[in-house]
């Protein structure tokens, strides 16, 4: 079970990273891959009540992969961490299969943080589901969920849900294009696409100016209609001829 488990994460580094040439250059050389292993030891140790102990090999996993990841997280399946450094993964994050993580990303928390000890034990952390993409320096915080398919753009900021099968870019991210259904059961690399990816700030603004200029068209059919450059009314022009 441990070793095909084990050829499965192998696996998945080599179909999802076109710079992994082997198993063995996967197995010896790739931070990503040996934070995942560490975290499944920590993780059985944590759920075993062994929890100093759990803690202690996720920080000699950080310590040798500058990858963080607490033993309490769940972590599914043909979990990728790609690059990998910078890269923190919180207590209650939930991890579906064919997940895809680069360097860089937080899985973190959010206000309220004054009281830490009525947190203890609550769903602080978000829920990525299966087959999701977070692109590089992406940080998604709270309890979220990041729908199945979902890919959010590099340096994005996600405090909301993301729906299945969207791109999210952007501080705060919006949800910018859908993705192809039969796409998004295909892996495509990193979070930022590339395939005309609007800029939702622009597109607001030029919503704006089109409302803008539907209004002033529209206040000048009023005007044509009564009287453009009407008189004032009788009271006005009685105090303006005192």
């Amino acid at each position: 079970m441990i070793f095909k488990r084990f050829r499965e994460d192998i696996d998945s580094f080599k179909a999802r990273d076109p710079a992994a040439h082997s198993a063995l250059e996967i197995v010896l050389c790739y931070p990503g891959f040996h934070a995942l292993w560490f975290h499944r030891l920590s993780h059985w140790l944590w759920k075993h009540k062994l929890r100093l102990l759990a803690r202690f090999i996720s920080h000699l996993g950080r310590f040798l992969t500058a990858i963080e990841i607490h033993p309490g997280a769940q972590i599914g399946r043909r979990f990728v961490i790609d690059h990998g450094a910078g890269v923190v993964i919180g207590e209650t994050s939930v991890i579906g299969d064919d997940v895809t993580l680069y360097h860089a990303v937080t899985l973190g928390g959010i206000a309220p943080a004054v009281d830490s000890g009525s947190q203890v034990g609550v769903k602080r952390h978000p829920t990525i589901m299966n087959g999701a993409i977070i692109g590089s320096g992406a940080a998604v915080l709270g309890p979220i969920t990041i729908g199945e398919g979902a890919r959010v753009g590099a340096n994005s900021v996600v405090t909301k849900d993301v729906p299945p099968s969207v791109t999210a870019v952007g501080i705060p991210a919006q949800v910018v294009m859908p993705r192809d259904k039969r796409k998004a059961r295909e892996f495509q690399p990193y979070g930022t696409p590339a395939d005309g990816c609007p800029d939702p700030v622009l597109q607001t603004i030029e919503s704006l100016r089109h409302q803008v200029a539907a209004l002033a068209e529209r206040l000048e059919e009023l005007e044509s209609k009564t009287g453009a450059g009407a008189q004032p009314a009788p009271e006005k022009r009685d105090r303006q001829a005192v």
